[in-house]
């Protein structure tokens, strides 16, 4: 099997391939901006070759005319039905990021069942911040506001704030209370993410809650052999996300439970 970690790192150098936007500055405006990516990366990182799927959401409500999304909705949902949050687990560098975080040497926190009904808050983040807000301010202003990406977005933050603060004077200039208010929210979730299993991803994140949507549906996941299952639950145990069933809204198809399984009953392909 392809270690995730090989696939996580190259999907992170494919999305972010300008490179030389990371010394310049600039960013990549060529044909291929105009393409949503699977995972959550920032479209104003000088890397990033792509768009983010939420920035393009968002931004069929913040112009002067209002545009249907009907080309990202139908890309995230072909997305979702395809593999689900098997992106989340492969395919997202801010995903990969919480995953060198909980790597380092401190102590691991699991949660409570009570206190990881606190997963459900991404939903509301998501129809909030993707949706009504946006919407809001473009019926009282004229025109909307990515707020999801104005007012949170830790990946935003990291991969387009700071990068473009260290080469391009002229914005660390004009950097205010915004910025240490995002910074603030990156740095909490820095910290939380070497003792808490990807806080990001399990409480917040607006885009691992659409594709959360079509895990069960997705063509593409973990599945289990039923007559192999012995109900150990080995496989729920050391689970870090803490599902309550393997394959559930939750999972991100990291395969630990694949690992643990002591009679191999699950496995990874076409469900």
């Amino acid at each position: 099997m392809v270690k995730r970690s090989f696939i996580q790192w190259l999907s992170a150098l494919l999305y972010n391939a300008n490179l030389p936007g990371f010394i310049s500055g600039q960013l990549y405006r060529g044909p291929l901006k105009t393409v949503c990516i699977p995972g959550l990366n920032c479209y104003s990182c000088p890397g990033a070759l792509g768009a983010c799927p939420l920035g393009s959401l968002q931004s069929s409500f913040t112009g002067v005319v209002l545009h249907f999304p009907f080309y990202v909705l139908g890309t995230i949902m072909l997305i979702g039905l395809l593999l689900g949050r098997l992106i989340c687990g492969w395919a997202c560098p801010f995903g990969l990021v919480q995953d060198l975080l909980y790597k380092l040497p401190t102590p691991k926190i699991r949660l409570r069942p009570s206190l990881q009904k606190l997963s459900l808050l991404k939903y509301l983040i998501a129809v909030l911040f993707l949706f009504v807000l946006p919407l809001s301010f473009y019926y009282l202003d004229g025109i909307g506001v990515p707020a999801f990406c104005k007012y949170i977005c830790p990946a935003g933050t990291l991969e387009a704030a700071l990068p473009l603060a260290l080469v391009k004077i002229y914005i660390r200039n004009e950097l205010g209370a915004l910025f240490s208010w995002k910074l603030a929210i990156l740095i909490f979730l820095c910290i939380t993410s070497t003792l808490i299993y990807r806080p990001f991803c399990r409480f917040i994140c607006p885009l691992g809650a659409i594709y959360s949507i079509f895990n069960r549906l997705s063509v593409y996941g973990v599945k289990i052999d039923k007559h192999k299952c012995i109900g150990c639950d080995s496989c729920l145990h050391h689970c870090p996300m803490q599902c309550e069933q393997v394959g559930d809204r939750e999972c991100i198809h990291c395969g630990e439970c694949a690992k643990v399984c002591p009679t191999k009953a699950i496995s990874f392909g076409k469900k």
